[in-house]
């Protein structure tokens, strides 16, 4: 059952929802982590709809909170993906290029979360299981040079894809590599996205990591992981409406193929569903 199905049946015909209904939906939203400032809009904005047409008037209000911005992949250029450790990141690189490489474009991939000698093993089999060359460096060598190498590499190619450090010693020396990274390519070829990972399960720190992101290396969009679910799918909402950075991807799953464009038509009908 989506999100809203029960707020719109609440206010369908001649609204039948008391302050204790509310409250409720109120209180579900909220466990639904889209945070308490677009609760509280939601909520207001939705005891205004008419009951003749409280789903359309729902969905118009749901729409408005959703980022206008571009959700299509730059058609070529540098992608770096960034994240905190433990979202998915090197997942969703892979994940990412299988897409890429499935729409007929070229890419080269680079192992550039070099503090994690897991997360470079891990790119690499998943570039041999999807057929793209990765471009590594020596152990805990520089992030920003497996970054350059990486460009100089990609040039021929449509897409250069490049993942990232997740952790560093504190999070002020993170920014400070990732701003590092992106200058150290931009001598090479323009980086035309920045995507920042964020699992969905994280709730509203999610918004936290969005907000850091976004101000050392200018965050284009978005790939969320495991929203298999309206029941998870606040926290998309919630981003999308407080800083209005579009989600452009999303992952559902472990497998490679659980990967997908996000499509805010299908994500509205799913809360409303």
């Amino acid at each position: 059952m989506g999100l809203f199905s029960r707020f719109v049946s609440k206010i369908r015909g001649e609204s039948t929802a008391s302050a204790l209904d509310w409250d409720e939906l109120a209180t579900e939203l909220l466990a639904a982590d889209l945070g308490p400032t677009l609760t509280d809009s939601l909520i207001e904005e939705g005891k205004k709809i008419k009951g003749d047409d409280a789903e359309a008037g729902l969905r118009q209000i749901l729409v408005s909170k959703l980022s206008q911005r571009n959700r299509v992949l730059a058609p070529a250029g540098v992608i770096l993906v960034v994240g905190v450790n433990g979202v998915g990141k090197t997942t969703s690189v892979a994940k990412l290029a299988q897409h890429i490489k499935n729409n007929g474009d070229s890419l080269v991939l680079g192992a550039a979360d070099t503090f994690r000698a897991a997360a470079v093993d891990q790119l690499v089999t998943w570039g041999t299981r999807v057929g793209v060359e990765v471009v590594t460096g020596k152990p805990e060598s520089e992030p920003a040079s497996v970054a350059f190498d990486t460009a100089q590499k990609g040039l021929g190619s449509t897409y250069t894809l490049i993942d990232t450090a997740g952790r560093l010693h504190n999070k002020s020396d993170l920014m400070a590599e990732l701003e590092k990274i992106k200058r150290v390519v931009e001598k090479i070829a323009p980086v035309t996205e920045v995507l920042l990972v964020i699992d969905a399960t994280t709730g509203q720190n999610g918004i936290s990591q969005a907000q850091l992101f976004s101000q050392a290396v200018d965050v284009t969009g978005l790939i969320v992981t495991k929203l298999d679910g309206s029941a998870r799918g606040g926290i998309a909402l919630a981003i999308e409406d407080l800083l209005g950075l579009p989600i452009k991807f999303v992952g559902t799953g472990e497998a490679i193929t659980d990967f997908a464009p996000f499509s805010a038509d299908t994500y509205i009908d799913g809360l409303l569903s």
